[in-house]
């Protein structure tokens, strides 16, 4: 199991808060919100001057790429907390 994030900021905003933050997982750039769209996560016109972001989500996928597990929030200062996310992937076994 390994978490990989996906946001709509240009690689190097994310390298440079991946470093910042001390993140050493992923952060996949999507621009153009192809991938955002797909998980139906787009919040248009919620970021800095009206710019289109992400809602904040979070998703464990198996191996198959089947989804097992979401959370879903309206604010972007709330996430699920680690220990509930290991709790559900350990549920998945």
């Amino acid at each position: 199991m390994r978490p990989v994030a996906i946001s709509v900021d240009a690689p190097e905003v994310s390298r440079n808060l991946a470093s910042k933050a001390g993140y050493t997982f992923p952060i996949l750039s999507d621009p153009k919100t192809e991938t955002i769209r797909r998980y139906n996560l787009l919040h248009k016109g919620g970021g800095p001057e009206g710019s289109d972001i992400a809602r904040p989500a979070e998703f464990l996928v198996d191996s198959s790429g089947v989804v097992r597990w979401t959370n879903f929030a309206e604010d972007i200062r709330i996430r699920a907390k680690a220990d509930e996310m290991l709790a559900a992937a350990k549920g998945l076994k």
